[in-house]
This record gives C-alpha cells, structure tokens and sequence, in this order.
C-alpha cells in the first residue's frame, strides 16, 4: 500500500479527483448515485487527537508507521487487566474483565498522526466555562459517592448517597439503587453519534443500505451495542426542538458525490465528550474507490466546545460474504446488570441483619481507581 507522507489531506485529494473526471472509477448505484453500500470497518489504530510532537502534520512516514506497529505489539505482552495481583481485591475483581476485550496486538498504525484534522494542531478545543462547570458539578458528585471507600476520600458517608444524579446519569455511580446508577455501557446504551469507528477486538463496523429517498447504516460495535439509522434525503426541516431523539434526527442531501447529513435534536441521553442535547454534526460520506469510503464530521455544540472541530476517517471494504451485520443483543444478554442489582439487594439486607459491610462503604464504581466524569 502506498502510503502518503505529504500534509495534503486525502480528503481533499480524493474530492480534487472526484473534480477532474476521476469519478468514473466511484462505484454507482443503478438511479447513478454515488454507491456508499456495503460493510465498512476501520483497520487501523489512529489517535483521535494528535500528540503535540507533529504540530500540524496530518500524515506519518513509513518508518513512523514501522515504529508505531512495533509500539502496538508490545502494548499487549504487558499483561493489563490479564494481571491477577492481588487476587480477591476490589481491583482485582473490576480486571475480570480481562485484556482479550481490549484490542488485537497487530493492529496496523493508520497514516493519519490523529482523527481531528481541525483544528489545524488536530486537537479536540478547550471546553467552555460552561462544560467545564457542568462536569466539576457532577464529578463532586461521584467523588461524595465514594466517599468512605478505598477509592475515594477519607470520610463517613456522605450524606449526598440519597441524592439524584445532577444530570441524566451515563456514568458508575457508586450506588447501584437501579440501572440508573450504572453506566451507559452497563446499560447498554454504549454508543451514540457520532459513531467513530474503533479499531480492534472491540471495533466495529458500519452496513450501509440506500436508495434513492433514504440511506440507511446499522452499526454494530463493541458487545452487541449497535443501533440502527434511517436518514432521509431530503429538503423537509428539521423536527421541532421540543421533540428529541437519542441518535438526533437527521436530513439529508447530494453535494455533488458527498452524502451531507444534517443531525440536531439530540437528548441528554447521549454524550459525546460532555456534549449533550445541543449537540450538533454534519456527516459527510464520500466513495473514494472500490474500497474505500471517506467518513467526515464537524461536530459543534457552543455550550460545550470554544470552537467546531472535524474528524475524518478512511474506512475500507468488507467481504460482504465473509461478513454480516446482525442485530446487537446487549440487552438481551445482559445478565451483568441483574447481577449488580441483585447482589446489592443482598448485601444490604444482609448488612442490615448484621452480616457483612455496609454496601456503601464499598468501591462499586471504580475498582479502586479515580473516579472523573465523562469526558
């Protein structure tokens, strides 16, 4: 594979091409629009921000590539959540879920030095005032949960156990009162727009369907966590703004041979690096060649972020025959969840009669660790 080592954006080489007549070799669907179906996944490990020592450099060398796949195997010969020390501890019991989740030691490096390619230094913008209030308030809040236990502060508990969450919770609470209290990913509600499609053991992949009225993408990551898409293409507004949807609601057009998606109306039930019900993004999709499909997103939200930013991923073609995208079953299968619940309801009772320790002077939420909310 030829690998690029100019700052010129394949982006915006690929749209230079699309321009100069190169789009005869863009695959067409029978109405001659431009052909985004298929199964699409990310192969390579690419950081979402860019590590400061490229400034603005949008693309990596051969030999930084070479070195960065190096780096990636020996990532997993440590043993991370594998480690059993000190068996039977709190940490010990929140590494049982163990590093075969946790990504594949040869994954590739993608050219890209990061996701974000504006800002121009490729890293996400400072978070407002008003952000930055929001996620202090709440993180004061997990830590008083924890309050008492070995991963929080010395202390009785805290008074604020009884407390509702300041927002609509997608974080571990250190309470387990109902699913409420557990996170997003424990509730199966793991991802949200705008999906970014991980690499790895835990990556994913994204099934396009269209026609000449719709487009529709059904996502499957992680464990069973996908959800599903229909996004008409069309000139209708918007929903009004009372009405919200957990994946927004989208429209939309043909810019040339770029699919544009317009999405708003999100909820507080999605969280996208702090960013909730204001949220807003522009998706553009674009066929490159035979396999490979062009993912851009400006996502922008002036209650959470000083500025809009962009992130652009090149996804690469599955053997449709080899693959298939299926329906997620996190629910269904999420036994976990009962288990927290459950357990809990048994540990006080059995507090309350004088056997055991008070569940609430118990680490539920973090293993031992820090405890710090989203993003």
């Amino acid at each position: 594979m030829i690998r690029p080592v100019t700052e010129v954006s394949l982006f915006t080489l690929a749209l230079a091409l699309l321009a100069s007549g190169a789009d005869a070799q863009v695959p067409r669907t029978s109405w001659g629009a431009p052909d985004l179906q298929g199964i699409w996944s990310n192969p390579y490990e690419t950081p979402l921000e860019r590590p400061e020592e490229y400034g603005t450099r949008e693309f990596l060398t051969d030999a930084e590539i070479a070195e960065a796949e190096q780096a990636l195997a020996a990532r997993y010969e440590n043993p991370g959540r594998d480690s059993r020390e000190g068996s039977g501890t709190e940490r010990d019991v929140a590494r049982a879920y163990n590093e075969h989740w946790r990504g594949d030691p040869t994954m590739a490096r993608g050219q890209r030095t990061s996701l974000i390619v504006d800002p121009p230094d490729g890293r996400m913008p400072a978070l407002t005032p008003e952000a930055l209030a929001r996620i202090a308030e709440k993180t004061e809040f997990l830590q008083a949960l924890l309050q008492g236990t070995s991963g929080g502060r010395p202390g009785p508990v805290s008074p604020r156990r009884a407390e509702p969450s300041p927002d609509y919770n997608l974080d571990r609470i250190n309470r387990s009162d109902g699913p409420e209290d557990r996170s997003f990913t424990e509730r199966c509600l793991g991802y949200s727009l705008p999906l970014i499609l991980p690499s790895g053991t835990l990556g994913g992949v994204a099934r396009i369907v269209q026609s000449p009225s719709s487009v529709a993408i059904s996502y499957d990551s992680g464990q069973g966590q996908g959800f599903n898409r229909i996004i008409p293409i069309t000139d209708r507004p918007h929903l009004p703004g009372h009405i919200r949807q957990r994946h927004g609601d989208a429209r939309a057009y043909w810019d040339g041979d770029t699919l544009v998606v317009d999405v708003t109306n999100f909820t507080q039930k999605t969280d996208f690096y702090g960013s909730r019900e204001n949220l807003h993004l522009v998706e553009r999709f674009s066929r490159l060649d035979e396999q490979t499909l062009s993912y851009q997103v400006r996502i922008e939200d002036p209650t959470t972020f000083t500025q809009p930013w962009t992130v652009v991923q090149e996804l690469t073609l599955e053997d449709a025959y080899a693959n298939q995208v299926y329906e997620g079953g996190c629910h269904e299968g999420n036994f976990g969840m009962l288990g927290m619940l459950i357990n809990t309801r048994a540990a006080e009772r059995a507090f309350a009669e004088g056997r055991g320790p008070d569940p609430a002077t118990q680490d539920n939420a973090t293993g031992g660790g820090a405890l710090v909310a989203s993003p």
